[in-house]
């Protein structure tokens, strides 16, 4: 009788240590490929690291001074508000660290339904439901919510969230060209054979910054009896008069049945998303929904920051109101100088540059002159299409946005994108 390495030996020809050693060395070997054509093209993501709060105002590891940072999602500056701070400690010492449970065991608490029914009351819908991220909820929506009869028709640039949910749902699937109504309205005329059909849409495009033109999706929906749901997450917070979103700010918030959007922007930037609409969808959710189902509760601290976030929002809307102006501000000086910023009106600026390296080593540059911003490339974007997206928040200065305007131009000079 052989010994077992022996036997395989001669069975396999190596042993099976040496096998799994093998196939490590040639796990390895394309892993190493694969990250080497990332850094080939110019598109490798490095992380830098703060080491302060997040705000308008920062400190990086490895850079001496103070940085002004213009690529948060902080936009209403209430990542580190005192109020909003004060609330996380309080949810803290009162419910504790966690939950350990996910809701329909024993992780819902009394601050879980209290923001669950504000956020609701926000949105002026009948319902809302608490996910780990807007992610989540974008994953737990179209699969919950569509059967094989159904329909789903999306905007081609959609967020990368809404794509994957709609991957995984078993309903039809239209694209139709990015903020095209034409395009849109075939598409429903060919999708007049399914049972439901449901029109989703980004209501601002975080990569673009240009905003859906849901007057006309909602007349489209109403001509052809579909659904209309909108991810809000670049909108909630800061558009339309009292900061509800794109619905407000468009009119139409009575003609949008569902709203995903997030915790983890304006809404005080720890993490967390939700859905809000019909309370019979909501219910549903929480039966058949998996992200929900099979994902811990929010710590009750990032749900006390985004209650208390949410109050200050509700009580007042000066802080919204003072965003258009700083955001025009930026875009018209950065037009001036010579830039091509997308989008318009929106707080998220991307100023185009279309080869990847340039945006890459564009950012680096910026870093130097003490402004933290960062280059999107491929896959983020689609190629040829880099940029550097600029995000403005409600508290920077008048001061901070012409410091910024002011370094994009020298090293805008310094490698060529301005003569």
């Amino acid at each position: 009788m052989w010994a077992g390495n022996a036997w395989r030996a001669a069975l396999f020809g190596v042993p099976r240590g040496c096998r799994a050693q093998s196939a490590l060395a040639q796990l390895r070997g394309i892993l190493e490929g694969e990250l080497e054509g990332i850094r080939g093209a110019g598109t490798w993501k490095s992380e830098r690291v703060i080491t302060s709060r997040q705000g308008p105002h920062i400190h990086v590891d490895g850079v001496s001074g103070g940085i002004l940072n213009f690529c948060a999602n902080n936009y209403l500056g209430l990542s580190s508000h005192p109020k909003v701070i004060q609330a996380g400690l309080q949810a803290l010492e009162e419910f504790g660290a966690g939950l350990s449970s996910v809701r329909f065991i024993c992780g819902t608490q009394s601050i879980h339904k209290n923001l669950e029914a504000k956020i609701a009351r926000f949105h002026q819908r009948e319902d809302a439901i608490l996910y780990p991220s807007c992610f989540d909820a974008n994953a737990g929506l179209f699969e919950a919510l569509l059967t094989p009869e159904d329909a789903v028709l999306s905007d081609e640039l959609n967020h990368a969230s809404i794509i994957d949910g709609i991957r995984l749902c078993k309903a039809h699937k239209y694209r139709y060209r990015h903020l095209d109504m034409a395009d849109l309205e075939a598409k429903l005329q060919e999708a007049q054979k399914h049972r439901l059909r449901l029109v989703a849409t980004d209501g601002a495009f975080s990569m673009d910054g240009d905003i859906a033109p849901l007057q006309e999706i909602c007349r489209l929906a109403s001509r052809y009896g579909a659904l209309v749901f909108v991810d809000e997450c670049h909108a909630t917070g800061f558009l339309g008069p009292t900061g509800r979103g794109t619905d407000e700010l468009l009119g139409v918030m009575d003609q949008v049945t569902i709203i995903n959007s997030t915790l983890g922007k304006a809404l005080g930037g720890a993490s967390g998303g939700y859905t809000t609409g019909p309370e019979p969808l909501v219910s549903l959710l929480r039966q058949r929904a998996r992200p929900y189902l099979f994902s811990n509760s929010l710590p009750p601290a990032v749900v006390g920051c985004a209650s208390k976030a949410l109050d200050l929002l509700m009580e007042s809307n000066t802080i919204v109101q003072s965003m258009a102006a700083k955001t025009q501000r930026f875009r018209s000086k950065m037009e001036a100088a010579g830039f091509t910023v997308s989008g318009a009106s929106h707080p998220i600026c991307p100023v185009m540059l279309g080869d990847a390296r340039l945006a890459s080593r564009m950012a680096d540059d910026m870093l130097k002159r003490g402004i933290f911003v960062i280059g999107f490339s491929y896959p983020v974007v689609p190629k040829g299409k880099a940029r550097i997206r600029v995000q403005i928040s409600a508290v920077h200065s008048e001061e901070d946005i012409d410091r910024c305007v002011e370094a994009f131009v020298e090293v805008g000079r310094l490698h060529g994108a301005l003569p």
